[in-house]
């Protein structure tokens, strides 16, 4: 695990990020003493647009126009 002070990872925060990418630790430290550690993050899966299809229904009703009560609401809001 690399160790670096805290002057370090402010003036070379995008290099340790892309290490950190690559799956690489590092200790970020203060007078020699570790306060936080910068660690890679859970690769994102990729994103399926269609995961949810065919599992979500739209009841008709939600397409018709609201009564006239409900829409006096919204406009007052």
């Amino acid at each position: 695990m690399k160790i670096v002070n805290v002057h370090q990872a402010r003036t070379q925060l995008c290099r340790l990020l892309r290490q950190a990418e690559m799956g690489e630790q590092i200790l970020i430290a203060r007078r020699g003493e570790p306060v936080a550690r910068l660690v890679p993050c859970k690769p994102r899966g990729k994103r399926r647009p269609d995961v949810l299809k065919g599992k979500i229904v739209v009841p008709e009703h939600f397409f018709e126009p609201l009564p006239e009560k409900e829409l006096r609401r919204w406009e007052d809001a």
